[in-house]
């Protein structure tokens, strides 16, 4: 038994042991309260109708607490594994993502697409933790060679990683989330050391390919029609420019401090399609009016901020690049999410953080966050500034003096190259 503990806790352990392990409780506490007003936005938008349909106004709402306490659990277990033990399974995870976003293709689309896999009651995404899973896998393939300028070499073999997730993304079809993937790549890219040529190259190459995807008629009817709405948002506002023109009603209506809970129009007699997940942000425009919906932006920034405050005291490269990799997925979500329902971007399914319906987002976004957390709890309880500021450096810059353990305990550190 005293072996086993030993090898669960001692070095490279599961659960290594660290020095005062305490968390990020500002990170909870923000993400707590994001799912808890989400599930009451959810009942806001659905009571009427379920009461009406079912008897039971709480189903939707009951549905979401149920998801929203298996993504605090999904936080828990990735702040208590130690993240870098991923890296001894980086080709394992990178194979069983690509092998199941394969598998989704095969099973009967729903609403016409394959991104879904029925497991009982819970339609599984794939989609969803393949976002996560990429960012570790980059942020443990570009942590192996610490450099300040990265090479084309590396930066070629980064971007063929990212590629097969993205065409079997963009195969289902989710043009949203593979959006997310190359924001992705883009943030954790830029933090690895990207010069500004490689940049350049990378501007000119995307849109390139999006041009060529224009000109390939490869996007579906209504991903064109949505685009197509989006540059003229006053036409067609009975069919596909319906849900932002109802979106706009409701959020305008809200006015500066909203008609209160449970009493928007839009929100109660289900005008706007789509509310509980990809336009939860209307019943909040709605109810709580531009005070509240200012509140919900400044809770999602300081949530990325503090996420940014842990890339910035990560104990070594592959958990700065983790943080900068989930700050990119959660500020693209929310831009993109909260843009489309006032018109600023094109209309996409990308769910808000926390707050739409659905659990496989939710967990996945935990998990994500979860994970950065175990960054955080594996930092220098000290503060060695230095040492923070020298994590994103190449090896051979950093002080050849710094200690190679932690200041105050006899476990030495993990070795910042792959095992």
């Amino acid at each position: 038994m005293v072996a086993a503990a030993r090898s669960l806790t001692g070095v490279g352990g599961l659960f290594r042991d660290r020095p005062k392990p305490t968390p990020d409780v500002l990170m909870f506490v923000l993400m707590a309260a994001l799912i808890g007003l989400g599930a009451v936005m959810v009942y806001s938008a659905t009571h009427v109708r379920l009461q009406a349909e079912l008897g039971d106004p709480g189903v939707a709402m009951r549905r979401q607490l149920v998801y929203g306490g298996v993504a605090l659990g999904a936080f828990v277990a990735g702040s208590v594994i130690d993240y870098r033990n991923y890296r001894r399974v980086l080709i394992p995870v990178y194979a069983s993502t690509i092998a199941v976003l394969v598998a989704v293709l095969f099973f009967p689309p729903h609403q016409g697409a394959s991104r879904w896999i029925p497991v009982g009651s819970f339609q599984f995404q794939p989609s969803e933790f393949a976002k996560v899973a990429l960012v570790v896998v980059l942020a443990g393939f570009l942590a192996r060679r610490p450099e300040r300028k990265l090479e084309w070499r590396r930066l070629g073999l980064a971007l063929l990683l990212t590629a097969a997730p993205s065409a079997l993304i963009f195969r289902q079809p989710d043009l949203g989330t593979m959006l997310v993937i190359g924001v992705i790549a883009i943030g954790i890219l830029f933090a690895a050391g990207t010069g500004i040529k490689q940049i350049v190259v990378l501007l000119v190459t995307g849109t390139a390919g999006a041009l060529a995807v224009f000109r390939l008629d490869i996007l579906r009817t209504y991903q064109v029609e949505r685009l197509a709405g989006y540059w003229n948002q006053s036409a067609d506002i009975q069919g596909v420019n319906w849900n932002l023109y109802q979106s706009q009603i409701a959020i305008g209506s809200g006015q500066l401090f909203g008609r209160g809970l449970f009493n928007g129009t839009q929100t109660r007699l289900n005008y706007i399609p789509a509310q509980t997940s990809d336009f939860i942000f209307t019943a909040v425009g709605e109810q709580f009016g531009f005070v509240g919906s200012a509140a919900v932006l400044i809770v999602y920034s300081v949530l990325v901020w503090r996420i940014l405050v842990v890339a910035a005291g990560a104990p070594n490269r592959f958990g700065a690049l983790i943080a900068v990799g989930v700050a990119s997925l959660l500020s693209f979500h929310v831009f993109i999410n909260i843009g489309m329902t006032i018109g600023v971007v094109p209309v996409t399914g990308l769910p808000l953080p926390f707050m739409s319906a659905g659990g496989s987002a939710m967990i996945a976004m935990a998990g994500g966050l979860g994970v950065v957390n175990s960054v955080w709890r594996s930092r220098n309880p000290v503060g060695d500034v230095q040492q923070r500021h020298e994590a994103l450096l190449p090896t051979t810059v950093r002080n050849p003096s710094m200690p190679s353990r932690r200041r105050g305990s006899d476990v030495p550190e993990l070795p910042d190259r792959s095992p």
